[in-house]
């Protein structure tokens, strides 16, 4: 009998210890600041749900350890409710590690335009997700942040290797199209910035050019400026003009604005160290590209 006992033992600690975490390390926050006379409860549920769909759930069929998770946060503000009803914006962000440092990436700092994500939600009903229909808004937009983040994660590891996640993304866009929901359809966006444009420019072979420059950013730049500090910002400095060459092809391109967005503290910081030449070379290049974050770049020319 204690041969069995230990035998079973040996069994579970191998099948535990074989376990594989999901692919996402989701900080899921849902905030209601405006919100007045209702239960904190339904919020509390909600973010509960929202958590657990994200972190548990099995997004692809790759094996990750669990110090492998991408890091990512994801904060909705309700700022009204009617019944079961909700308005609201949300927030999508996600980071990188940098190999041979502690450093994490921002890869995507994204929040929606004011009133484009209105949703349903019942406390208690069992949580379903169904990649072939749009049933639930609430859980196609958590679901299609969820590809977007993983896609862009993929994308900053092998030259376009996002596509099969962003594919997915493309599949809840247009199974929302018949939705009454915001967000998911071309004409709804008078700057071409919602989440229809978002999966269109990364799976348009015409600004494919970014998505090269982010595998050169992440892969052939910060993961080998641990030991190649200028070859790493060489590389770097190449991609903006990826970035730069689908500019003056689209100069109001929204995956351009969502990758600099992420980027442009990060790029003064990398260099900020940098001789001045390639400092002149970078703040030229971002001057044309991002003049919202120009008062940042303007660090890199000050006191040459």
């Amino acid at each position: 009998m204690r041969n069995l006992k230990i035998q079973y033992l040996i069994l579970s600690l191998f099948f535990f210890s074989n376990i594989k975490a999901q692919e996402l390390n989701c900080n899921v926050r849902v905030t209601y600041p405006t919100i007045t006379g209702t239960s904190v409860q339904v919020y509390q549920a909600m973010q509960k749900d929202l958590f657990e769909f994200m972190n548990n759930r099995k997004w692809t069929n790759n094996v990750f350890e669990n110090n492998e998770r991408i890091e990512c946060a994801i904060v909705i503000n309700v700022s009204s409710k009617s019944g079961n009803n909700f308005v609201s914006t949300i927030q999508v962000q996600s980071n990188r590690p940098i190999f041979g440092t502690s450093y994490q990436s921002p890869l995507l700092n994204l929040k929606e335009d004011d009133d484009i994500f209105d949703f349903e939600y019942i406390e208690n009903q069992a949580i379903e997700f169904n990649e072939n229909r749009h049933s639930s808004n609430l859980l196609s937009v958590m679901a299609y942040y969820a590809y977007i983040i993983i896609g862009m994660d993929y994308d900053s590891f092998s030259s376009e290797g996002g596509t099969e996640y962003f594919q997915k993304a493309q599949k809840i866009v247009n199974n929302a199209q018949s939705s009454s929901n915001k967000g998911w359809k071309a004409f709804e966006a008078k700057k071409q910035d919602n989440r229809y444009f978002l999966v269109e420019n990364l799976l348009n072979s015409r600004y494919g050019s970014i998505r090269r420059a982010m595998y050169r950013y992440h892969r052939l730049g910060l993961d080998t400026m641990n030991e190649k500090l200028e070859a790493g910002r060489n590389e770097i400095s190449e991609s903006l003009r990826y970035l730069q060459r689908v500019y003056r092809i689209n100069k109001n391109l929204y995956l351009t604005k969502v990758v600099l967005d992420s980027k442009s503290n990060e790029i003064v910081d990398i260099f900020s160290g940098s001789f001045a030449t390639e400092k002149t070379k970078v703040y030229n290049i971002m001057k044309e590209l991002d003049q919202i974050h120009l008062n940042k770049y303007e660090k890199l020319i000050q006191n040459q």
